[in-house]
């Protein structure tokens, strides 16, 4: 069965930083495109940033350009996101995706 468990979401105020991380299981990770993807309230999924499957690649959205950095650890079956300067507008549930799976989403909250 695939699983895929974000955590490290949080309150953050403008200006900080997280790192959120997706632990995988259940298939071969090593082989895997990776995909974050976030949901604001009310509003729909927006992709975020890809990576393939050996992080010799990668891809952002331009809202998140400069600011976030997705990156994976093969030996840990782990995603990750770094993200810095944060703004009000990034509050969102943050997601990783393989294909068209994905977890159950961490909150990311920036306010002041």
């Amino acid at each position: 069965e695939v699983q895929l468990v974000e955590s490290g979401g949080g309150l953050v105020q403008p200006g900080g930083s997280l790192r959120l991380s997706c632990a995988a299981s259940g298939f071969t990770f090593s082989s895997s495109t990776m995909t974050w993807v976030r949901q604001a309230p009310g509003k729909g999924l927006e992709w975020v940033s890809t990576i393939n499957a050996n992080g010799g690649s990668t891809t952002y959205a331009d809202f998140v350009k400069g600011r976030f950095t997705i990156s994976r650890d093969n030996a840990k079956n782990t995603l990750y996101l770094q993200m810095n300067s944060l703004k009000p507008d990034d509050t969102a549930v943050y997601y990783c995706k393989k294909g068209i799976l994905k977890g159950q989403g961490t909150q990311v909250t920036v306010s002041s």
